[in-house]
């Protein structure tokens, strides 16, 4: 499976009792999919994964993988599968590997703040223990710590770890892993706001929250770019660039939330720590689909 294009971070949806919505979950997917969307990500950030216990977690995965398989059995399912203890990140990566999943994505271990000899153990034990591929997931502005340039061209080498996410937002960073790591190794991007840009030094596509949202107008922009339409990629890319800076009003997935429960698609519900989008950016947001959708 060519690991290229939009991959969408899917969110958890909850009923207003907290629990998750899986009627609501399962019209999310076969969204996603009607938009050609070239796989999906459940239990990422944007799934508010903390908040979910581990069978929930585990159920998740295994229904968001049954559930677009049968739509498309080509769909590419990227489970979230990290954890800041590396036992549990094997048992949860071993777990969507039997549930079906195509490749795991493994975050940097957040509040433990290992050294770079510790990531490195720790992601080389998950890619010893798994079955199917892993995407690192450097995101240094929830997990405290960031892979170092040295310590990804380390873990590149090893046969099991294809690819990373890049949520630094440094595309000078993201060049240089791309430069010194071999040329099968995929680079996608972690911020919507720079799906372009990483595009254009080489990345493969991105992990999107506001795919979520759009899923057929964020897809075209890696398709378009990938098939040399330069100049449509650019007109997509901007004229979806307000609703994907409007993802961070708040922290995410607090803002995706509440555009599509504006779609009527979900209840806006999440689990504490993580509260309801305020009043003066959900007005904004409502606007701003609104503009969208007359374009």
């Amino acid at each position: 499976m060519e690991l290229h294009g939009t991959f969408t971070a899917m969110v958890t949806p909850f009923q207003a009792n907290q629990e998750i919505d899986y009627l609501a979950l399962k019209k999310l997917i076969q969204k996603q999919l009607d938009a050609k969307i070239e796989g999906l990500v459940p239990c990422g950030t944007t799934g508010e994964s903390p908040t979910l216990n581990h069978t929930e977690h585990r159920e998740v995965i295994a229904k968001t993988t049954q559930w677009a398989k049968e739509i498309n059995p080509h769909t590419i399912i990227i489970a979230g599968t990290g954890s800041n203890s590396t036992r549990e990140a094997i048992e949860l990566t071993k777990s969507a590997a039997s549930d079906g999943a195509d490749y795991a994505l493994v975050v940097n271990p957040y509040y433990n703040k290992p050294t770079q000899e510790g990531l490195y153990a720790h992601f080389m034990s998950i890619a010893d223990a798994s079955a199917i591929p892993l995407i690192l997931y450097n995101i240094p502005g929830r997990t405290a710590v960031s892979l170092s340039i040295e310590t990804i061209v380390r873990l590149a080498q090893h046969k099991n770890i294809v690819g990373i996410k890049e949520a630094t937002g440094d595309l000078s960073f993201m060049a240089e892993v791309i430069l010194n790591t071999p040329p099968d190794f995929v680079l996608l991007s972690g911020d919507d706001n720079l799906l372009l840009p990483v595009l254009a030094i080489g990345g493969r596509g991105g992990i999107s929250v506001i795919s979520n949202v759009f899923p057929r107008e964020t897809g075209e922009i890696t398709r378009n770019f990938r098939k040399g339409n330069i100049q449509e990629a650019k007109s997509g890319f901007y004229k979806l660039f307000p609703l994907m800076k409007a993802m961070f009003y708040e922290t995410n997935p607090i803002p995706v939330k509440a555009a599509l429960y504006i779609l009527g698609e979900i209840e806006n519900t999440l689990r504490l720590p993580m509260t309801a989008l305020s009043e003066k950016y959900f007005q904004k947001i409502r606007d701003l689909i609104q503009e969208f959708q007359t374009r």
